[in-house]
């Protein structure tokens, strides 16, 4: 049960996008680095290939797809950021589905900001993060979405960053894909975010 008293959604295909703080790069750069996650099985899924969107505006921009998740350097809205798209089912509680797709968008960006092309010129800021349900069915963008998942984000990201030093933001149209904006009262690195992670 939820806080509010409602029934809590047990939720799955979350996505999480990290927003760049720092992005002096060409995107271009992102297609040859995938290509090589792939050949060194760089990530737990299993990765199979890489689309290249970048000519859509505000788009996809470069995608790393894999058979359980999907890795992009996302540019909806006109914001650039790591979003990191689970598309398998994950099974488990909600807690423990934010925890793992929060981890595996953290360590892609901390891998991102180590690649050469992006070395000094791309960071992520961990106190600027977007969760999304991909699942309008499961989870529409509606206040009664909002009322059941508020109180488990707010554990969440308490445990992560401290209580009283975030804020949630419910997102987007009814139509859209239900969403909550996460911003920290000061930037916070991928490194110290991983390092707080619950059960890192």
């Amino acid at each position: 049960m939820s806080d509010e008293g409602g029934p809590t959604i047990n939720v799955e295909h979350l996505n999480v996008k990290l927003f760049a703080s720092q992005a002096q790069i060409d995107l271009s750069d992102a297609i040859p680095v995938f290509h090589r996650w792939i050949q060194e099985r760089a990530r737990p899924e299993m990765l199979v290939d890489v689309a290249d969107y970048r000519h859509v505006p505000d788009g996809p921009g470069v995608l790393l797809i894999a058979h359980e998740a999907n890795y992009s350097l996302d540019q909806a809205e006109g914001r650039l950021g790591l979003l990191y798209n689970r598309k398998a089912v994950l099974g488990g509680e909600t807690d423990s589905k934010l925890a793992q797709a929060v981890r595996a968008a953290l360590e892609a960006g901390q891998m991102l900001e180590a690649e050469a092309p992006f070395a000094g010129k791309l960071r992520f800021d961990a106190g600027d993060l977007e969760v999304i349900v991909n699942d309008r069915l499961i989870a529409p963008n509606t206040p009664e979405t909002w009322d059941s998942l508020r109180p488990e984000l707010e554990r969440f990201f308490a445990a992560l960053f401290g209580a009283g030093a975030f804020r949630l933001e419910r997102r987007g149209e009814p139509r859209e894909r239900f969403r909550v904006g996460v911003r920290t009262s000061a930037p916070v690195s991928v490194a110290d975010a991983l390092a707080r992670l619950p059960g890192g």
